[in-house]
This record gives structure tokens, C-alpha cells and sequence, in this order.
């Protein structure tokens, strides 16, 4: 049996590439998903979870813990965006976006390093975005919440790490998904017209990254944060 892995956000896009990619690797894999589902993988072990809600959290990882055992590699995907400009932003949405993208993400890291600090292990990688360090005209709360996600992972790093447990990020640049495909084909055009590489990022190359930081390989790497973006935010 493989580990237990626990991926917020899981059911769709680069969520669930990464669900998917630590069950190939033979891991016992939830996914959490905030709205019913009925087309995933029947590997996946799938648990409804609003992460905003603390309640909702500890449930959650109680489905998880009953099933597969206490969660050995957490990462915090779930996310959502609610663009508009600093002015015409309202304060619902700048404190709605950071609660589903950062707060929720300290909840279900506290929750998971329960389980964590008794087996004296663990992994936890938070999904970031390249506009989180690049920021985003039109993003100030999605960029915020992703921002944070650094200072979050780092502190965790810190706390936790003389216990074995590891805290990264994954900082994606432009996916090809469901959202990016929705683009206009000029604006689309003009995103790869930033990225040196060239194009967009499959959802399976930012999975390989989370699936290594969570592998014995990069056991001695904490506190990072990995850049998937075909270069468009180096330097930072």
C-alpha cells in the first residue's frame, strides 16, 4: 500500500492531475471537491469538502484517516479567482478569494500536521501561481492569497521541519485548462508572447513537480518554492 495523500481541489485541472499522478506512483489518493462529482478516476477516493469551513476540514481528514490512514502527503490546491480592479474591487471578493486560497490552505496544514508530528514525517506542498511573485493587474486578492501561500509554507518549514516534515511550493505559470482555454486567441497569443519557452504548461508538468518535492529524492528540500512556467517569472 502506498501512502496516504490527501490533494484539496482535486477533481479537476491541475488538482487533479496531481491526484492522478501520485496514484500511478501506487499512493492512496483523496481528493477533496467542493461541488458533487461523478466522473473521476476510480482510484481516487473522492470527499466533499468546502475549505472554508473548518468543520468541513476536520471531517474531511477524518473520510481520509478512516479510509487511507492519517494524511502522510498534504497539498493544498484548492483555489479560486474573482478578477476585477483594485477600485471597482469589492471587499467581499478581495476577503472571499483569500479565504478560499490562503486561509483555507493554513486550515487543512494544521489539520494535516496532526497526523504528521505523531508519525514524525510528512509533506505538504501548496499550490502558488507565478502572478503570487510577478502580481497581476486585475488580480490583488488572487495574487495576495497566492503571495501568501510563501510566507505560509516557509513559517510551516521552519516550525515543523525538526520533525521530517517539509513545506514547498509550486508556483505554476500559464496551464493549458478548461479556464485558459476560454481565452480570446489574441490574448492568448500575447501571454506566450511573455513566456521564453514559448507556450503553456501541460497540468501534468506542474503534477511532476509536486510529486517529486513529495518523493524521498527531495527529502532534504524544504521551504522552496519551484517556479513551473516555461521562465516567465525568473528572477523572482
Amino acid at each position: 500500500m502506498g501512502r496516504s495523500v490527501l490533494v484539496t481541489g482535486g477533481n479537476r485541472g491541475i488538482g487533479l492531475a496531481i491526484a492522478t499522478a501520485f496514484a500511478a506512483q501506487g499512493d492512496q489518493v483523496a481528493v477533496t471537491h467542493r461541488s458533487p462529482v461523478d466522473d473521476l478516476p476510480g482510484e481516487l477516493l473522492p470527499v466533499q469538502c468546502d475549505v472554508t469551513d473548518s468543520a468541513a476540514v476536520d471531517a474531511a481528514f477524518g473520510t481520509v484517516e478512516e479510509k487511507h490512514g492519517p494524511v502522510q502527503v498534504l497539498v493544498s490546491n484548492a483555489g479560486i479567482t474573482d478578477d476585477g480592479l483594485l477600485m471597482r474591487m469589492s471587499e467581499e471578493s478581495f476577503t472571499s478569494v483569500v479565504d478560499t486560497n490562503l486561509t483555507a490552505a493554513y486550515r487543512v496544514a494544521k489539520r494535516a500536521s496532526r497526523g504528521m508530528l505523531k508519525a514524525r514525517g510528512g509533506r505538504m506542498v501548496f499550490v502558488s501561481s507565478v502572478v503570487g511573485l510577478l502580481g497581476s493587474a486585475g488580480q490583488v486578492n488572487y495574487a495576495s492569497a497566492k503571495a501568501g501561500l510563501v510566507g505560509l509554507a516557509r513559517s510551516v518549514a521552519r516550525e515543523l521541519g525538526s520533525r521530517g516534515i517539509t513545506a514547498n511550493v509550486v508556483a505554476p505559470g500559464f496551464v493549458d485548462t478548461d479556464m485558459t482555454r476560454k481565452l480570446s486567441e489574441a490574448r492568448r497569443t500575447e501571454i506566450l508572447g511573455q513566456v521564453p519557452l514559448g507556450r503553456y504548461a501541460s497540468p501534468e508538468e506542474i503534477a511532476a513537480a509536486v510529486t517529486w518535492l513529495a518523493s524521498d529524492g527531495a527529502g532534504y528540500i524544504t521551504g522552496a518554492v519551484i517556479p513551473v512556467d516555461g521562465g516567465l517569472g525568473m528572477g523572482h
